[in-house]
């Protein structure tokens, strides 16, 4: 049982750095403004008090947000992987296979459209960002990246 959650936490971690690498990829590649996990650690650092901002720079700084950020990144990702494994079973680490996660990945989407969105004071799924539509059509991309990020994770350590 012990080895199924640290691999589980292998294959978060492994997505979440193939999330990134994509974000480097279109930066390098395409100019695209590479992800600010500032406003999300602010967030994060302010969710006792309010979950839902108008904007979040409105919000008290955090010294250490970019960090708090970062790291809930990670945290989150750890998360899906470990929930990857609890709904596709212990069986799929020894045989793995890309349905379940890539499930998994564009349904995590939701968290960002529905919860994060509106929490950093961006609207529901990007809604009030001039471009909603190219936000949404990314998100939909770089959690495909994720999820492929899921299922390479678990080929590779299986």
């Amino acid at each position: 049982m012990f080895d199924i959650f640290w691999r589980a936490i292998a294959i978060g971690i492994g997505a979440t750095v193939a999330m990134d690498l994509w974000a480097i990829f279109l930066h390098k590649t395409f100019g695209q403004p590479r992800p600010n996990w500032g406003p999300v650690g602010r967030w994060v650092w302010h969710l006792s008090d309010k979950v839902f901002h108008d904007d979040i720079g409105d919000a008290a700084p955090y010294a250490h947000e970019q960090a708090l950020g970062w790291a809930f990144h990670y945290l989150v990702g750890i998360v899906y992987g470990i929930i990857l494994v609890v709904l596709a079973g212990a069986g799929w680490l020894a045989v793995p296979t890309f349905l379940p996660a890539f499930v998994l990945g564009i349904v995590t989407v939701g968290a960002g459209w529905f919860l994060l969105a509106p929490g950093l004071g961006a609207g529901w799924a990007a809604s009030k960002r001039p471009n909603p539509m190219q936000v949404r059509a990314l998100n939909l991309v770089s959690h495909t990246v994720f999820a492929l990020g899921l299922y390479g994770t678990a080929l590779l350590i299986r």
